[in-house]
């Protein structure tokens, strides 16, 4: 036994490292090593020799398992103090440059007239881009046989076989969602209606989905001239220009009455379009009073309550405020396009520190 001990606690002293920790344990202690045969042997000694040989070989084992577990504690406090010396980093050094998402022009435009109307009193309302044919047409006084209702024009959902009930559609403009907040939080009324809309058109300045939105105020006392006033105010500060000039059309929709498409002043220099200068027109958006029947879809009398309502296109006019060429470009995903023309993302805007920066 003394020969045995010597032998095994000198090899594990040499061992480099655990592996061969592991081979000298197994030959040692293992079910098959020497100290577990000599264990096998004690059946075959008489009760003297077993007292006196028994202790001695739990004795050794115990002292074997000690030296292998003091050993493989060394070799891991080795092993990390040698990846401690050769694994470092110096914290002083340059981090690694990393590419910054920018804010869409979209995004950030109705940032930016979400700022504007707050400051004169409109809150934001939003509603589902899928919906019903009353909230989309019937609410808003477009009969059923208007152009806009053509397939040709609008998206409509599918219904299953047998459901003979009006299709869905994609939403064509946003004044469901005014519908559904005067449903909801009836009158005096003050809402802007931002969000994407769907039309079957596509070419430089249409596409398929855009965004879209829409105002409307609805109290006893409004006119035509607090609209004219909501909107010149909007184009100045929208465009940061004092002053601007506008112009009101008559026009018809059908659910305003009367109705006024609105052009702001423009030029033309050098093929680059000058908002606020000149003696051009540029039409940017459609308004009127709210049609007493689109009040009553509501569940607003219209002989007590009148409005104004007004929309226009959030990618049009992010086009004509930051000169973006062609409205296809706001849906390519155009990495070198989206970093030219894309924001920072702390540059919010607001009234105060300017709307853009």
């Amino acid at each position: 036994m003394d020969d045995l001990k010597q032998k095994y606690l000198s090899q594990i002293a040499d061992a480099g490292d655990e592996s061969a920790l592991e081979d000298i344990r197994l030959a040692a202690v293992g079910k098959k090593g020497e100290v577990a045969l000599k264990m096998r042997e004690l059946g075959k000694m008489t009760p003297e020799e077993r007292q006196v040989a028994g202790p001695a070989l739990n004795a050794l084992k115990d002292e074997i398992n000690s030296a292998l577990a003091a050993k493989k504690a060394a070799l891991g406090d080795a092993a990390l103090d040698e990846r401690l010396r050769s694994e470092w980093l110096d914290v002083t050094l340059p981090t690694r440059h990393q590419r910054q998402g920018s804010i869409h022009p979209v995004s950030q435009v109705t940032e930016e007239l979400t700022a504007i109307f707050a400051e004169m009193g409109f809150s934001v309302a939003e509603g589902p881009r899928i919906d019903t044919d009353w909230y989309n047409f019937d609410a808003l006084n477009i009969p059923g046989h208007h152009p806009a209702r053509a397939e040709m024009d609008t998206f409509y959902m599918a219904r299953g076989e047998g459901d003979d009930r009006a299709p869905h559609v994609l939403r064509t403009h946003t004044s469901p969602v005014q519908i559904r907040t005067m449903e909801a939080e009836g009158a005096p009324l003050r809402i802007i209606c931002p969000g994407g809309v769907y039309r079957a058109d596509y070419d430089q300045t249409h596409t398929p989905m855009f965004h879209q939105v829409e105002g409307l105020a609805i109290d006893k006392d409004l006119s035509m001239a607090n609209l004219k006033w909501v909107l010149e105010e909007f184009f100045s500060a929208f465009f940061e220009i004092d002053g601007i000039k506008t112009r009101f059309r008559a026009s018809h929709f059908p659910f305003t009455e009367p109705s006024a498409e609105v052009d702001i002043q423009c030029s033309w220099v050098d093929g680059q379009l000058r908002i606020g200068e000149g003696d051009g027109w540029m039409e940017v958006l459609g308004s009127g009073m709210v049609h007493p029947k689109v009040l009553q879809a509501g569940g607003i009398d219209p002989n007590e309550w009148q409005g104004f309502a007004f929309g226009m296109g959030i990618d049009r006019i992010a086009m004509l405020k930051y000169g973006i060429p062609d409205l296809r470009a706001f849906f390519d995903a155009d990495l070198r396009w989206l970093r030219h023309y894309g924001f920072a993302s702390l540059d919010q805007p607001n009234l105060h520190g300017g709307l853009s920066r």
